[in-house]
């Protein structure tokens, strides 16, 4: 074990500060860019876990995110063109009022209701899926049983981060707009930070006065014979559709959706600021407690100094005792984050960690500890060996 390892583990206490800054600092980064990641994954998860090889959308939206991505109903006729294409289905989505009848009295107004604890009213995003077996517009991950329970005319699944919001269990009656239907389903994965989401099946919908037959529908979902045939079949759709649509694989959606989060000024001035702060809290207080472990330890430093140990490997150690500090602000950054997601899991709120933000920002903090040790060697000047016989 190194002198510098050596000396973090038998003196932790003093570097704790300088730690628990880089902690904090990456805490503030992590999460407030894993929000915004969140965010995006839980608005395109249906897409993105989907059995659709490829989507279209209008020809000037650059991902399901930023700006409107519907088509013409016309199209789906013509997106059959290709025989590769087994199955299209529009993407569709709907809203809507609902609240738990368990606690509703129906003679009394909303008001006596509410005082006397009854659910509130609350706006739901209502998921559209077809039930028909192997249907593309099922998520991969929705069991059998799932979907053969919202085949039953007026049923809903709710997502688990959102049954507390919605005041609802499995088996649990609410009113959907008013018309009574029953949570026959929970999905795992789908949170909604912004309106809690519910999913319905395309029958209900209907059933329920709100099915789309205007003449545009969602972006549209495409099943092919040989999904490794998907960027050859896109290629086809774009040419046949000479600008009128875009197609997409599913995966570079996937990936323009991850970037367009990243596209909105505001993010980028938010998520700047934290990294800002970030890098100033980290600094400071890691480079004034380095130089307070300095300071304490300046005579071990000036014996090492007395036994022939040049200022070169006294640089060294430091710099290494700073990766050292580094590292463990690094795991506890990723602890604390991690701590917090499952929290805010709970709250409906998705905290997204995908590795490439934790290499960033584990080499950011790392950089930081690296940078305050530097500022700190300055103090080594005054580990004279003369001052051991004072």
């Amino acid at each position: 074990m190194s002198l510098a390892l050596s000396t973090l583990l038998f003196e932790w206490r003093r570097y704790m500060a300088a730690v628990m800054a880089l902690a904090l600092s990456g805490l503030l980064v992590l999460a407030m860019t894993g929000v915004f990641i969140g965010i995006g994954k839980g608005f395109t998860a249906q897409i993105e876990r989907s059995g659709a090889d490829i989507m279209i959308l209008q020809p000037g939206a650059k991902s399901l995110i930023s700006g409107p991505s519907g088509v013409p109903r016309r199209f789906i006729p013509l997106g059959y063109n290709p025989p590769e294409v087994v199955e299209m289905q529009p993407l569709d989505g709907a809203g809507g009022t609902f609240q738990s009848v368990n606690e509703v009295d129906p003679t009394r107004s909303q008001a006596d209701n509410a005082k006397q604890g009854a659910p509130r009213l609350k706006f739901v995003q209502s998921s559209i899926i077809d039930t028909t077996p192997g249907s593309v517009t099922i998520p991969t991950d929705y069991s059998r049983e799932l979907v053969d329970a919202l085949r039953q005319p007026y049923t809903v699944a709710v997502d688990e981060t959102a049954l507390t919001t919605l005041g609802v269990k499995l088996g649990d009656k609410a009113l959907y707009n008013g018309q009574t239907v029953t949570v026959v389903g929970v999905t795992r994965g789908y949170p909604n930070m912004m309106q809690p989401g519910v999913v319905m099946s395309r029958d209900t919908l209907r059933m329920l006065g709100q099915a789309d037959t205007g003449p545009r529908v969602g972006p549209l979902m495409i099943k092919i014979k040989d999904p490794a045939r998907a960027a050859i079949v896109v290629a086809q759709l774009n040419t046949m559709g000479n600008g009128q649509w875009k197609a997409w694989t599913r995966q570079d959606l996937a990936d323009a959706n991850a970037g367009a989060m990243f596209e909105e000024g505001i993010l980028v001035i938010i998520i700047g600021g934290c990294v800002v702060l970030g890098i100033i809290i980290g600094v400071a207080i890691t480079w004034q407690t380095l130089r307070g472990a300095i300071m304490a330890n300046i005579k071990e430093f000036a014996s090492l100094r007395a036994l022939g140990v040049g200022m070169g490997s006294l640089r060294r150690i430091v710099m290494e005792l700073s990766f050292w500090v580094g590292v463990v602000g690094v795991a506890a950054a990723i602890g604390l984050t991690w701590l917090l997601s499952l929290f805010a899991m709970s709250k409906a709120v998705i905290i997204a960690l995908p590795l490439p933000l934790l290499i960033v920002v584990g080499g950011g903090l790392i950089a930081i500890a690296m940078l305050s040790g530097f500022l700190s060697m300055g103090i080594l000047k005054k580990s004279q060996p003369a001052d051991l016989l004072r």
